[in-house]
Order: C-alpha cells, then sequence, then structure tokens
C-alpha cells in the first residue's frame, strides 16, 4: 500500500462511527507508519474508524504508559531501546566500551517494557514487534558471522517475547512472517532516519503496519475444511486402479498428499471440522478409508459424502451437518471446474485448487490452510467439536422421527444444563460464539477482544456460558449470553446459541434462568434482524405475537405463558442442582 493509497481509504471512512483507537507506541517518529497502521486497520474493520494517536517521542515505555485508554496499543520495538547507543543518530562511541554492559543494560530495559505492558487495563488489545531492523555495525565478527554478543541479544528478546506472550490480548508479531514479506537488505532508510528520525522504507513500513493489524484484530478462522478425494486426499482415482493402488507414501513424490493429511489431521485435533466430498462408489471409498496407513484417520472426518451428484449438493449436506455458513469453510479439490461448480452454488466459501504434483505448490496451499484456520488460543470446546457434531446428527435423526411425540423424546435424553456465571467472561470459547454467524444471534454485532474486555467492565455487567449434555454425549458450551443488570431488569446486548443445540428447548431454559437468578420481571434485548438469524425471531415471536424488527423486551409473564415444558437437570458452574 502506499502513502496515497493510505490516505484515501482514510478520508473515505473519516465519517464512520464507533472510533477503534490505537495507541501507536514507539521511540522513532512514527510518520508513515502512523499513517499506514491506520489505513490497515481500516480495511480489516470497515464499519469502523481507525484512528491511530503516537506517543512520546524518544520514549517508547512512556508511550506505553501514558496511553489513555485506547482500544489498542501498538508496542514498535527497535534496538535502540535496549540501549540508545544502538542507534545511527546517538553520538556515543561504537567499540568494546559499549559491549561492555551491552546485555545488562537490554535485560533492565526489557524488564521495564514488560512491566509497562503489564500495567495496561486489561481490556486492551496489544501487538508487540520485536526490532526488525539490522544492528548498527558495533561488534568485531563480519557481518556473515553471528558474533556471541548479538546471540545474547537475541536470547534477551527471546525471553521477553515469551513472557508477554502469555498476556491476555497481547500476540507478539512473528519474525519469520516479516523475514518473507519484507526482505531486509529493503528495511532501513539511514537517510530518513539521520534526517527526520523515521528509519523505515515505505515499503517495510506497509509491511509492519500490516502485520500489526492482523495481530490487533485477527481474523476470525475458518470453521471447516471440505477436501476432495482422488489427486486431493490420495494419488490416484480409487473407483479405476482399487484401494490399495492409491498412495500417499513418504517414499514416492504422491508424499505430497500424505503432507496434505496430515495438516488435515493437524487441523482436526485443534476442533477444525474436516469432511468428505467425492463423486465417487461409496463401496470402494469406504475401503479405502479404513486402510491403517492413512495419515488423517477416518474417525477424524464427518461427515463422509461420497456418490455421483454434484458436489454442491454434497457441500451443502456438510453445512448442514455442520450448521455453519459457507463462509467459514474452505473446499479443496483439484479440479478447476468442481471448484467453480461450487463457488457457485455456495457464494462466501473459500475455494481451494490442490496443485497436483507441485511441490512449492502445495507447500503453499499447506501454508495457506493454517493462516486461514490458525487460532491464536486452543480451547476445552475444540476439543470436543466433531464428536459433538456426530452426535447432534445422532440426535436430530431420532428427533425427526419421532417429532410427533417430541416431549416423550426430550423427557428421555438426560439433558443436562450447567449455567456458568463465574468464568465464561475469560473463556476464548464465549468471544467465539458471539462473533460467530449463527442462526440464533441476537443482532449480529461482532466484537474485537478489546471491544468485548470493554463491555465487561460496565455497572452491573455479567456473561452467562451454558454447557450442555445428554446420552448422546457431550456439546461443550453452546451458549453465551452477555448484558448488564439496570435496577429491575437485565438489559442483553449479545446472545448466541450454536446451531447444534437446536431443538432442546435450551433458549427456554436459559431465559428463565436469567429471570430467576436476577430476580426482574422484564429483560431488554438488544436486537437486530439478520438475513441468518431467522430462528431467533421466531422464539421472539411467541412471545411477542409479531416478529421482532428492533430492540425489545419481554416481561416475566409473556415468557411463562408459552414457555413449554422443560426436562432439563440445570446445575450452576459450582455443580449445585437447581432443580430436576
Amino acid at each position: 500500500m502506499t502513502i496515497t493509497e493510505s490516505l484515501a481509504i482514510l478520508r473515505a471512512a473519516q465519517d464512520l462511527p464507533n472510533p477503534f483507537q490505537i495507541q501507536l507506541a514507539c521511540s522513532f517518529t512514527p510518520l508513515h507508519l502512523k499513517t499506514l497502521l491506520a489505513a490497515h486497520q481500516q480495511q480489516r474493520m470497515p464499519q469502523r474508524r481507525a484512528i491511530v494517536v503516537e506517543g512520546v517521542f524518544g520514549d517508547l515505555i512512556g508511550s506505553i504508559a501514558s496511553a489513555s485508554n485506547p482500544a489498542a496499543i501498538a508496542v514498535v520495538i527497535e534496538w535502540q531501546d535496549l540501549d540508545p547507543r544502538l542507534r545511527y543518530r546517538e553520538g556515543a562511541a561504537w567499540g568494546r566500551t559499549l559491549a561492555a554492559d551491552l546485555i545488562d543494560t537490554a535485560r533492565m530495559m526489557l524488564g521495564r517494557i514488560e512491566q509497562a505492558i503489564g500495567q495496561l487495563p486489561p481490556h486492551v488489545a496489544v501487538a508487540v514487534s520485536l526490532p526488525t531492523l539490522p544492528l548498527v555495525p558495533i561488534f568485531h565478527p563480519s557481518t556473515w558471522q553471528a558474533g556471541q554478543l548479538e546471540l545474547l541479544l537475541e536470547r534477551e528478546l527471546s525471553d521477553f517475547a515469551s513472557r508477554v506472550a502469555g498476556r491476555k490480548l497481547l500476540n507478539v508479531v512473528n519474525r519469520r512472517w516479516l523475514d518473507e514479506h519484507s526482505p531486509a537488505s529493503n528495511r532501513f532508510d539511514l537517510k530518513s532516519d539521520l534526517l527526520i528520525g523515521f528509519p523505515y522504507t515505505i515499503a517495510h513500513a506497509d509491511q509492519l503496519a500490516d502485520v500489526l493489524a492482523l495481530n490487533l484484530a485477527p481474523r476470525q478462522p475458518l470453521k471447516g475444511v471440505i477436501t476432495d478425494l482422488d489427486n486431493t486426499f490420495w494419488n490416484g482415482l480409487v473407483g479405476e486402479i482399487g484401494t490399495d493402488a492409491v498412495r500417499w507414501d513418504p517414499a514416492s513424490r504422491y508424499y505430497l498428499h500424505g503432507l496434505y493429511q496430515k495438516l488435515l489431521a493437524a487441523l482436526a485435533d485443534e476442533g477444525i471440522l474436516v469432511g468428505i466430498a467425492s463423486k465417487n462408489d461409496p463401496n470402494v471409498v469406504g475401503e479405502a478409508l479404513k486402510r491403517n496407513d492413512l495419515l488423517c484417520a477416518q474417525e477424524k472426518i464427518f461427515p463422509v459424502e461420497v456418490h455421483w451428484s454434484p458436489k454442491s449438493e454434497s457441500v451443502g449436506r456438510i453445512l448442514k451437518a455442520w450448521n455453519i455458513g459457507a463462509d467459514a469453510v474452505a473446499f479443496i479439490d483439484d479440479t478447476p471446474l468442481e471448484l467453480a461448480e461450487v463457488a457457485a452454488a455456495h457464494p462466501g466459501i473459500t475455494c481451494l485448487q490442490f496443485p497436483v504434483g507441485d511441490y512449492q505448490g502445495v507447500w503453499n496451499l499447506l501454508r495457506n490452510l493454517r493462516d486461514l484456520c490458525g487460532k491464536p488460543r486452543l480451547s476445552e470446546e475444540d476439543a470436543l467439536r466433531l464428536e459433538s457434531i456426530r452426535r447432534g446428527a445422532e440426535f436430530q435423526q431420532q428427533a425427526e422421527s419421532g417429532a410427533a411425540q417430541s416431549d416423550d423424546f426430550l423427557k428421555t435424553i438426560d439433558a443436562v444444563l450447567t449455567f456458568d456465571f463465574e468464568t465464561a467472561a475469560t473463556s476464548a470459547r464465549t468471544l467465539e460464539l458471539i462473533n460467530k454467524t449463527n442462526q440464533f444471534n441476537l443482532n449480529g454485532v461482532r466484537l474485537t477482544e478489546a471491544d468485548w474486555q470493554q463491555k465487561l467492565v460496565q455497572p452491573g455487567a455479567f456473561v452467562l456460558g451454558v454447557k450442555y449434555e445428554d446420552k448422546f454425549g457431550a456439546l461443550g458450551t453452546i451458549a453465551a449470553v452477555q448484558g448488564r443488570q439496570n435496577v429491575n431488569r437485565l438489559e442483553i446486548s449479545a446472545w448466541v446459541m450454536s446451531c447444534r443445540a437446536f431443538s432442546r428447548r435450551i433458549e427456554h431454559q436459559t431465559l428463565k434462568r436469567l429471570f430467576d437468578r436476577f430476580g426482574v420481571d422484564r429483560i431488554e434485548f438488544k436486537f437486530a434482524p439478520t438475513a441468518k438469524n431467522g430462528p431467533t425471531q421466531e422464539f421472539f415471536g411467541t412471545m411477542l405475537g409479531h416478529l421482532p424488527d428492533n430492540d425489545f423486551g419481554i416481561d416475566r409473564a409473556q415468557f411463562e405463558s408459552v414457555c413449554p415444558a422443560l426436562y432439563h437437570r440445570v446445575e450452576e458452574i459450582s455443580g449445585v442442582t437447581l432443580n430436576g
């Protein structure tokens, strides 16, 4: 991005509401980095105006400490922040006298930076960039040799980064990512540094701003990957050459497919759903998936759609089984025609071609998938997701087969609801649910982690997480409610429930628990209709007598008059049984 382009982006957004303010903490003149960071952040948050405020010139630690309640802070560390003698504009002499106490000084300064970060409010998102510029030529070895002092400096930086990375809402920029996107030889501008105090080339400032914005507001990871089989999951056409002849073995070029299987297995372990859509004979595929040398075992995959119908139909059934939108899924196939057919039928889906026999192309695909599905932290529910999908499908089959006797069916499933008012606010799963494009979603509003933390410090704020299990298995945390108590009523600003939990009357039990716990007679809802929250509208429509189209309230009497029989055993997070 050029400076001209970034200024145009910012001008177009100057009237947007709900500003997202970033404090830029660095010790050099921020100049173009400030402008580029605002533009990249604006592109990542198109509904809000991005504003970047610079800190105290020449004082990185002071810039962090003086941050005036920003939504986020970008901490850009350079070598001069570890020791002011490690800069070109410094008048001190280079040589052995500098080296004598360099490591001690760097360790002390990194400790002070860590302390300043630790004193930031917990709701502030933080992105930290470690030094990206070449060191001043002070060390006695040649530049192609790694001297001991330089290695000791790197160790101090690594120790610092590993410590601060444990802070909630803090991400450290991956220096290897920057190495790939911004060559080291094209980062430093000596003339600009000496004359105006800005040390970066425009190209490097652009890449640094981009990765800082990515770390301050990470993209929502994909929830699932749907893969083709022939010449994708394995090499060869299984229907032609047989189940024993398709290959992915490491002793051949076909191991590209083995690497792909290994990544799918790793993603599945992290809670990413993996499904199969293949035009094939289901009996033949079934035998091939039983092979014990698969690197992504069959039990990590669900569902498996194998037939001769268009793949878009298979993808549609998989999306329904997963209860997620196409925009949360990647489809991988080796054939451009199949990719185009699926893309046309499911707008928003990410379609990627498996580049058969192309080593660099497969490497790029694996890294692309990792970026699309990557999560900064894993939750307990990630390990439960696949099994809960399987059990949810089993539940729906039985519920639909006995729809006429739904009450009788619900009585027999031994459902347990656990309401968590204690730890839900700090759970990564809660915000993940809030930001999902669910059909049961109060208003579709998505929040950054900084926005979320700001809501939690409001007077009377609360968060409710809802866990569910029955005889079909545990679904984990399947619902989240955020709001605040205001005298004798509640104000709910977010309520989301996973589609896997439909048909169990969980929403009724949740609303009942809110009335009972807070002892209020009325609950106000911050509602907005969306293209996908029809089930939410229908749920509230049974109480209001009409589908809601904006904010509304529900009285306890209204709710109780239409609430069906509830058969759950209800517990608090402490394990105390409330009823049942």
